[in-house]
């Protein structure tokens, strides 16, 4: 016998409801796949139309926490960050660790909104042979339940000083459609996955913020 669709759904939710109880019934809806949708689309970002031609190569600074996230979960999102740009596969991207930073200018990290030091981009751009430089900085950072975290991100070319693209988003496991694109992410590679390790992802800001940061990259200018 086939039932019709918002039966069946009615039916499942019912089910849900007598198993698990109700303070339960949303993460085991998303679960059961009754919400795969909406997705979390980022907004309040700008850039040109598409990348110049004329940057191939990208300087990326470590994460700026300033007064808002300690050093040590700082540096851990760096790598994050990092994998995340590589995925996209725009251009080169070199990495400025740490301690070259420091080396450099006196300082592990910079602020995209901060007064850099002079000579600071031509340096970077003679040092590395860069052509652009990407400045990130977590604007917030809140790691107990329900995650939230805020990026600001601003690419600059070295040759004329100018923004080829800026980024500004905060990022909540409290909005639906984040938790929709949460599961969306680390389903892509593993349609079984388990559904504690989904569960995790919105628990952990390395794993949280692997999702936020890759719906960043997604907004870059294209080729």
């Amino acid at each position: 016998m086939n039932f019709p669709a918002n039966l069946f759904r009615l039916t499942l939710v019912a089910a849900v409801m007598t198993l698990a109880g109700c303070n339960s019934v949303p993460d085991l809806l998303d679960h059961a796949g009754l919400d795969q949708g909406p997705y979390f689309q980022p907004v309040n970002f700008r850039g040109e139309s598409r990348l110049p031609a004329d940057v191939q190569r990208v300087a990326l600074l470590p994460i700026s926490g300033g007064a808002i996230v300690g050093a040590e979960s700082t540096s851990a999102m760096d790598p994050v960050l990092l994998a995340a740009l590589q995925q996209q596969n725009r251009f080169e991207v070199v990495v400025v660790s740490r301690a070259e930073c420091h080396r450099l200018f006196g300082a592990e990290e910079y602020s995209s909104v901060a007064a850099l030091p002079a000579g600071f981009l031509d340096k970077l751009s003679q040092r590395y042979a860069v052509d652009a430089v990407l400045f990130t900085d977590l604007t917030v950072y809140r790691a107990y339940r329900p995650l939230s975290l805020g990026f600001r991100c601003k690419l600059a070319s070295t040759r004329d000083v100018r923004l080829v693209w800026a980024f500004d988003e905060v990022f909540s496991a409290d909005e639906q459609s984040m938790r929709n694109s949460v599961r969306s992410y680390y389903q892509r590679g593993d349609r079984n996955a388990p559904f504690d390790s989904l569960q995790a992802a919105l628990q952990s800001p390395l794993r949280f913020g692997a999702v936020a940061v890759d719906l960043m990259f997604h907004t870059l200018p294209p080729r």
